[in-house]
């Protein structure tokens, strides 16, 4: 039982006191439009606010671009291209990576911190998330040399297949992990030869525009420019943009479309890495505390906010009950709480939205029947009442085909299943429209290698979970999205293939 004896009010004001002393640190400088080097208020000079998904109070008030700024911001990136960028080798291109690397590891407490604030994801997970960054953008470093074309001579003949950047690509990244997808996004298309348009989400601006500073004088103007602003205005004229070869998103399966709809009216390029609703299955020969702590990772890690969260649980009967008892456990011991307390495990949703998103899917699972074993609701601590917080919930009982089982939550929910038939289970597995992730936990290798396969999904854990090794490709089946991230194969989604026949004749 804590000793804390003070009151919900005195623990509040000093959750309230430790931000602000945090925001008075780290907030960044500049918060207008990244364009052509330097930053500008909106071209009409609206602003929105970014909220502290904790307290509740305004972080700061941030340019809010629209049409005519995402018009400006592709017109820096094309003369960037045309007169610089597409000059650059591939060595100088890796040189400029690695400072950026470099630029984000100097600064991970200052910049996890400021994640943190923004987006309200535990500082412990924060820091993973922007080490996680600077590798990404020292993977391509690292593999931009080896970026090159094929020959082939076929007697009279001789054919070169070289890769081109398409030259100015728009980028459009989520809330759920700010800085982590400004890297997975600029990194390979810097390294691939592009310039780039990348929105934030509205939510979340804060760490982009930081990461927009440090590379101020690494980057020539003009090659990053950052365009902060609502979908339906900036991401919308960026996506749709006649100027843009390429479009990378981030984000729901449903704005995914649009984005695709967008693109085709100019019949631009698209990769997309959309929602999940992943299994995570459990066989009976494994112990249970190894499965409650790799399905409690798989569901609970960042607030339940991943796209590949594991958050559909089949569990074999036979150990169905003490892997439940132990999630439950697991879940009471979990500290809901200040997210820039090293510890806790559990910080608010992004957004009051989202909580209202959440809480709505809740009480459909309840109507349809679903026996709550933990969780189900918003903490009772008045402390954390200013604060986007849902509690850990597992759910068991619920009918494969409702709503809560079939749609991404995005929260920390976990729906249960247990099975005893293993092609049953699978059919069940499989029976949804996405197809991002999975997992399998067994100690028994043929039965993870082949459940592996049978799982309909792009990336499969075994015995581990969220652990993206940069070089493995990362995206969906199904509704999950198109192309492949952190690896070799995204540079082939920011490039060209030009094809040169030369007769020797």
């Amino acid at each position: 039982m804590s000793s804390d004896t003070r009151s919900a009010t005195e623990r509040r004001d000093e959750v309230r006191q430790r931000h602000q002393e945090a925001a008075d640190e780290v907030l960044p400088e500049q918060t207008g439009l990244y364009i052509d080097g330097e930053f500008v208020d909106a071209a009409d000079g609206e602003t929105f606010d970014t909220v502290d998904p904790t307290t509740g109070e305004v972080l700061a008030s941030v340019a809010r671009g629209k049409e005519a700024d995402v018009d400006d911001a592709v017109e820096a990136a094309w003369t960037a291209f045309d007169e610089e960028w597409s000059d650059y080798s591939a060595g100088r291109r890796q040189r400029v990576l690695t400072a950026i690397a470099d630029a984000i590891e100097d600064h991970v407490e200052e910049l996890a911190r400021l994640e943190t604030l923004d987006n309200g994801k535990p500082i412990s997970e924060a820091k993973i998330d922007i080490r996680g960054a600077a590798e990404h953008f020292r993977y391509f470093a690292g593999i931009v040399r080896e970026n090159g074309g094929e020959t082939m001579n076929a007697g009279s003949r001789y054919g070169q297949v070289i890769k081109e950047p398409y030259g100015v690509v728009g980028q459009v990244i989520p809330w759920n992990f700010p800085l982590m997808m400004a890297s997975w996004k600029l990194a390979p298309a810097l390294a691939a030869g592009n310039c780039t348009v990348l929105k934030p989400a509205e939510q979340t601006p804060l760490t982009a525009l930081r990461l927009a500073e440090l590379i101020d004088d690494i980057v020539p103007d003009g090659v990053v420019n950052i365009v902060p602003g609502y979908g339906e205005e900036a991401g919308a004229a960026l996506t749709g943009h006649p100027d843009i070869r390429k479009v990378a998103f981030t984000g729901s399966t449903a704005v995914g479309k649009q984005v695709m709809k967008s693109a085709a009216d100019t019949v631009t390029d698209v990769t997309l890495e959309l929602g999940g609703k992943s299994p995570v299955v459990v066989f009976p020969d494994v112990h249970p505390k190894k499965a409650v702590a790799l399905v409690k990772s798989a569901i609970f890690y960042n607030t339940g906010e991943c796209c590949e969260a594991g958050s559909r649980l089949f569990v074999h009967e036979d150990i169905a009950d003490d892997v439940l008892d132990g999630l439950v456990s697991a879940i009471d011991d979990m500290t809901i709480g200040d997210p820039l307390d090293e510890e806790t495990d559990l910080g608010p949703k992004v957004s009051r939205e989202q909580v209202d998103r959440t809480m709505e899917f809740l009480e459909k699972a309840q109507e349809e029947g679903g026996q709550f074993l933990a969780g189900g609701g918003q903490p009772e601590d008045e402390a954390l009442s200013d604060g986007c917080f849902v509690e850990p919930t597992l759910i068991e009982g619920l009918d494969h085909d409702s709503e809560a089982v079939q749609e991404e939550i995005f929260g920390p929910v976990l729906d249960v299943f247990r099975w005893d038939d293993y092609d049953e289970m699978m059919a069940l597995a499989n029976d949804v429209e996405y197809g991002l992730a999975g997992g399998v936990i067994t100690d028994d290798i043929t039965k993870a290698n082949t459940t592996a396969r049978d799982i309909e999904a792009g990336y499969i854990w075994i015995n581990s979970y969220h652990d993206l090794v940069a070089g493995l490709p990362f995206g969906g089946y199904k509704q999950s999205g198109i192309g492949r991230e952190l690896s070799a194969d995204t540079l082939d989604h920011y490039q060209q293939t030009k094809t040169i026949n030369l007769s020797l004749r």
